[in-house]
């Protein structure tokens, strides 16, 4: 259900564009290869925008009817973004999720991709250049673990506990202020949290069945799809702070994935009050 996109080949191409233009640089950072974008904690390396580059010059040869849609392209033209909620099909990437980790030379990046068909997440990939291996979905195929010797093992969320046992993951950052508190002081009810600063990584955290909760706030598109994708596909239940679901052309109204409607509803009520 990937249109005209062969996923395998995507996910390939991400993997050669690591090796070719992000591992390469890990921990061998010149002064002038990092950048602040929108505040500090907000990076860009020269590992992003070559890996980009390279992913991108494939892609639009592979498959030239998709638009292609990267975060360091829309970095340089914000306008890009409003074109995904039109396109009939689209490649969205992120060339190394967790810069801030991967300018620091703490080993927890990842590379994503999604496919977009007629508005909706149809394939999602994410690739750790650190263990050279893909957490995979295609809609309606299930979530799995992928190594390069064709070796496969399905994912699994966890099974459902109680609020007090719950471990999870968020990222309360992007909350206002006084929510933010708000969030922090109950988020004492649950067992344990925290934050990798790298999505790709609790999305596989999550989608193998460590953890019971993901929450984030700010919804880039090269942040979420493929990792929702993969969370839904693994047995998660997904959707904004509304209840409505989570769309490609969503930019905010907050996500929260747990392996259950059930867990999702206590969470939403005792933890996050947004």
């Amino acid at each position: 259900m990937t249109s005209t996109v062969d996923v395998t080949v995507l996910a390939d191409l991400l993997r050669r564009a690591a090796k070719a233009e992000i591992l390469p640089r890990f921990r061998r950072l010149g002064q002038d290869d990092v950048r602040a974008k929108s505040e500090a904690t907000d990076l860009v390396t020269e590992a992003d925008e070559q890996a980009e580059r390279m992913i991108k010059a494939e892609a639009v040869q592979l498959w030239p009817s998709a638009l292609f849609l990267g975060e360091e392209s829309v970095a340089a033209d914000p306008d890009l973004l409003g074109s995904l909620e039109h396109a009939d099909l689209a490649i969205v990437v992120d060339p190394v999720d967790g810069t801030f980790n991967f300018a620091a030379g703490i080993p927890a990046f990842g590379v994503m991709a999604s496919v977009i068909s007629a508005g909706e997440t149809v394939a999602g990939i994410i690739y750790d250049p650190m263990g050279d291996d893909w957490v995979m979905a295609e809609k309606g195929g299930g979530a799995w673990l992928r190594r390069p010797d064709g070796g496969a093992e399905r994912l699994s969320v966890a099974a459902p506990v109680g609020l007090e046992h719950m471990v999870g993951m968020a990222s309360t950052g992007y909350l206002p202020k006084e929510k933010r508190a708000e969030v922090l002081g109950n988020l004492a009810k649950v067992r344990f949290l925290t934050n990798y600063r790298c999505a790709a990584h609790e999305y596989r955290t999550f989608a193998g069945g460590h953890v019971h909760y993901l929450m984030y706030n700010k919804l880039m598109p090269w942040d979420h799809l493929a990792g929702t994708l993969i969370a839904k596909e693994a047995g998660a239940y997904a959707a904004r702070f509304d209840g409505s679901p989570y769309l490609p052309h969503h930019l905010d109204g907050g996500l929260l994935i747990t392996p259950d409607k059930a867990s999702w509803d206590v969470l939403r009520s005792e933890v996050f009050t947004v």
